[in-house]
């Protein structure tokens, strides 16, 4: 009976380590990367300030997804970006769930308007310091989950964690100093 246990055991670590070396040799093989996620454009429109407290503002952000997987599908699920100026909520971004091919890329194009947004007196400072220096500046933060997959052989998910700071010239609603972004795979 004991020898029955020893020898069910042993081969059972035999197709434990053949499978590990598989998979180890797959993983060399396809040599996957981790898709990576980027902000590739973004201008602001109308940047409305009234004497009384109240902004307005209008974004346009493009996002790009990429797989540079030659091997390998994507997917990207739990998108989610807030949009900030000093501090005051401006919008959401959210996304569905999506795969992606094997080396492609995506972008999203975010079309954002604020509502009117009441300033406290903090903030009424900070408004007039950006309109005298002609720059607004925004921060982008938020996250989504990756993985990728050959075949029914799959990663496990990770987070890309963004945070961007996004600045722009008032006047023409250009970006200044091409955009601070930093995705960090977890």
């Amino acid at each position: 009976m004991i020898w029955c246990i020893a020898i069910i055991c042993t081969l059972i670590a035999i197709i434990v380590i053949i499978s590990g070396v598989v998979i180890f040799v797959g993983y060399l093989f396809f040599r996957p990367r981790m898709p990576t996620l980027s902000i590739t454009y973004a201008h602001l429109y109308p940047f409305k300030y009234d004497q009384a407290g109240i902004l307005y503002t209008h974004l346009t952000i493009v996002f790009r997804a990429e797989n540079n997987n030659v091997r390998a599908e994507a997917s990207f699920s739990e998108f989610e970006f807030e949009l900030s100026f000093h501090g005051v909520k401006i919008a959401r971004l959210l996304n569905h769930p999506f795969d992606m091919g094997k080396n492609s890329t995506r972008p999203f194009t975010y079309s954002v308007e604020s509502d009117y947004i009441p300033l406290d007196p903090n903030q009424m400072v900070m408004v007039q310091q950006s309109l005298a220096q002609n720059r607004a500046e925004f921060r982008l933060t938020g996250h989504s989950r990756t993985w990728w997959r050959v075949g029914p052989i799959r990663s496990p998910k990770f987070w890309i964690n963004l945070d961007c700071v996004l600045q722009f010239r008032i006047d023409d609603g250009s970006t200044t100093d091409s955009s601070h972004c930093i995705y960090k795979v977890k």
